[in-house]
């Protein structure tokens, strides 16, 4: 188990603009060493509650689906069967009141503590595990999910509960030090290409695994390396994720590396997303990123112009 939540330097809540907490020198060195980190409060309980609501409706309501933003997991996502671990990427997208909150806030000072002052938000989620059958997350590196492995990425996830995060319901696990080390090989589970989620191949032992419970508005920060997995839901209860990403701009890779896992994925959430990108998705994806300020970094700039190159002209398999 994670030793007891960390206290972070609190600072009087003044706006949603204004931090209100600040990780320790302490704190900053163990997620540097350790690949993680788990502090008890980065968003106040009525806020929570709010996120809860947005965040549930969105689920409810299947925002995003038809542009493949919304989709289950670890199924065909075909929409016939029973969801066991729906996400919804970029769900401020679909509810724009996510950009002013503390939660926000408080999660890009601490990615600045962490990666200096030329970080960037890349991109967000929500998980959803339904109650009694909400599925596991599988071991995986977040790097390893990256479709371009020709650049460097330098990246953090902030995982934020709304519900109380135990072992029973799938509270995140993490395996020490797995930051300090390179990508792992990772598959499709079953080796299904059709199953959206990648999961480690081997070369850890689960064993080793540092479980974080957390309360509601807690978080636990890790790298894009550090390996982690969340088990499946057997509570009586949903339990939703809201995660944040920030990483600094990724540059071109003087080394050789292939991601091949991620070549030959055909599941249904990118077929919606191919169809609605042809139909002027492509447009809508440019003027948000630019809305997000993802252009003011010229290595940004380079690889947002690549990944749009590939988008046009990839075809599926």
């Amino acid at each position: 188990m994670c030793s007891g939540y960390k206290p972070v330097k609190l600072v009087p809540m003044q706006s949603a603009k204004t931090p209100t907490v600040e990780l320790t020198p302490e704190q900053i060195a163990e997620f540097h060493e350790r690949g993680f980190l788990s502090i008890p409060n980065i968003s106040p309980p009525e806020e929570v509650a709010l996120l809860r609501g947005i965040l549930g409706r969105l689920f409810e309501q299947k925002a995003g689906w038809a542009e493949g933003a919304q989709f289950d997991m670890v199924t065909h996502d075909d929409g016939d069967a029973r969801q066991a671990l729906p996400a919804i990427i970029n769900p401020v997208n679909f509810a724009p009141e996510l950009r002013a909150t503390i939660f926000r806030t408080n999660a890009a000072a601490i990615a600045r503590q962490l990666l200096g002052p030329n970080v960037t938000a890349s991109f967000e989620h929500a998980i959803l595990k339904p109650p009694q059958y909400g599925a596991a997350t599988p071991w995986h590196q977040d790097e390893a999910t990256r479709v371009d492995a020709s650049f460097e990425y330098e990246q953090i996830s902030i995982w934020m509960p709304l519900q109380e995060a135990t072992l029973q319901n799938g509270c995140m696990q993490y395996i020490a030090g797995t930051n300090k080390g390179d990508v792992l090989p990772h598959r499709s589970p079953k080796n299904d290409p059709k199953i959206h989620a990648i999961e480690c191949a081997g070369g850890f032992d689960p064993a080793d695994a540092t479980a974080c419970p957390l309360p509601p508005g807690g978080a636990t920060i890790h790298h894009g390396r550090t390996l982690h997995y969340a088990g499946p839901n057997s509570s009586d209860q949903p339990r939703a994720a809201y995660i944040l990403a920030f990483e600094i701009p990724p540059k071109p890779s003087t080394r050789q590396r292939d991601f091949y896992w991620n070549q030959g994925k055909q599941t249904s959430g990118l077929d919606r997303k191919r169809q609605w990108r042809k139909r002027g998705g492509i447009v809508i994806e440019f003027v948000r990123k630019v809305r997000a300020g993802m252009f003011r970094h010229p290595a940004r700039v380079v690889f947002e112009a690549r990944r749009a190159i590939r988008a046009l002209f990839k075809r599926r398999p």
